[in-house]
């Protein structure tokens, strides 16, 4: 597989081979299968502590009394421990001591992820996940998007967004701030009020290189070493819009 190289002006400045991580066979389901393990194990186990309502002594006096055959307090008739009793355990309530954590094989997990980095330069499903491209440059762009490694030098937004518009792909960060929603339901009271559309993925050498894209609404960025299956194929859907530079992409040759 083959892919242009523009440069920070939308020309093409040359045509170069793609790693072999671009012409695995890729797998949809495991993609999916390895977000939900990751997101799933990033929960907070919540609920009370495990030892709640269970911290009383409580006797019976068994049968031929007369009375239920609860446990109850020395000396009275006040019944503890049981649920179903004041002061009791809770009988169905979220524990705080439940292992959320979700298992993955290895390979899977692996499999997945360079999965993830092969459907970027899958045009069709870089479409299909709804991103949008400017009208000019749809039958000639190629993906993955591979800029001049010059972009990494950028430090003002403005200067970002031109070089975003020039190759064409600017168009898919407006469908990103024009998509942002207020969140229905609780979460608007718990410090997420709204939702936003993900856009691009910029990779490059490092993060804080790249600090001028990452304000642009949607936008993340990642360096080789940071790429996960969260930001490659956000919701578990593969072929996000992505951006490499040429020092990312001769990274990636030594992957397989």
């Amino acid at each position: 597989m083959k892919a242009n190289v523009y440069s920070i002006n939308g020309e093409v400045k040359k045509e170069i081979e793609l790693p072999a991580v671009f012409s695995i066979d890729t797998r949809e389901d495991l993609v999916h299968k390895a977000f939900k393990a990751i997101s799933l194990s990033l929960r907070q186990p919540y609920g009370s502590s495990p030892l709640a309502g269970t911290r009383r002594v409580g006797h019976n006096l068994g049968p031929n009394h007369g009375i239920s055959r609860i446990p109850r307090l020395a000396g009275g008739s006040k019944g503890v421990l049981l649920a179903s009793m004041v002061g009791g355990r809770s009988a169905l309530s979220p524990r705080s001591d439940k292992v959320l954590y979700k298992k993955i094989n290895k390979k899977e997990r692996r499999l997945a992820k360079l999965s993830a980095i092969a459907f970027t330069a899958n045009r069709d499903y870089v479409l299909k996940r709804g991103h949008k491209i400017s009208e000019n440059v749809m039958d000639t762009l190629t993906f993955p998007v591979i800029v001049e490694d010059d972009m990494e030098n950028i430090t003002k937004a403005k200067d970002a967004v031109k070089i975003l518009s020039d190759i064409g792909i600017y168009d898919d960060i407006i469908r990103s701030k024009n998509g942002k929603k207020i969140r229905p339901g609780r979460g608007k009271m718990r410090n997420r009020t709204y939702k936003q559309p993900k856009s691009i993925l910029i990779v490059g050498s490092s993060n804080e290189k790249l600090r001028a894209f990452s304000s642009l609404p949607g936008v993340d960025t990642a360096s080789l070493n940071s790429l996960s299956i969260t930001k490659l194929a956000p919701g578990g859907i593969p072929g996000r819009l992505t951006l490499y530079t040429e020092t990312a992409i001769k990274e990636l040759e030594g992957v397989n």
